[in-house]
């Protein structure tokens, strides 16, 4: 893991989060089949770029899940740095897509992983502007 970032971050539509926390499930994002892993970022200062890129069309509430490899591990799954992907259909195409490695997480995130969930700021538009915590 890049030793300048400690932390893996995964935003996620609250609503499928909260269900999977409700009932100590696992998550698995709406395109897992498809990309067949789940995507993180470790970089703090890319997360709203990633965010307004790949999910800034889907409405709702989103939230952003904290973990580090430690605690992904500890739930049975394997966390790589990998070069950017495709989320789904859409093709990573964001400022700085190809200057890092990102974590995917290979298998589901369980609430035991977590070590805080922050809240997101979105604009009427649908733009992520701050996730509390770690971007502000």
């Amino acid at each position: 893991m890049p030793s300048s970032h400690c932390h893996v971050y995964h935003l996620v539509q609250a609503r499928l989060w909260e269900q999977v926390a409700a009932t100590e499930g696992i998550y698995f994002p709406p395109t897992y089949e498809t990309d067949g892993f789940v995507h993180g970022t470790a970089n703090t200062q890319k997360l709203l770029s990633v965010a307004n890129h790949f999910y800034r069309d889907i409405p709702g509430r989103w939230c952003c899940l904290r973990m580090t490899v430690e605690s992904l591990g500890r739930t049975g799954v394997e966390t790589v740095f990998e070069g950017t992907a495709p989320v789904g259909d859409i093709q990573p195409g964001f400022e700085g897509a190809g200057d890092e490695l990102f974590p995917h997480i290979y298998g589901g995130i369980r609430p035991a992983a977590v070590l805080q969930v922050h809240a997101v700021t979105r604009a009427a538009d649908g733009t992520f502007l701050a996730v509390a915590g770690v971007t502000d």
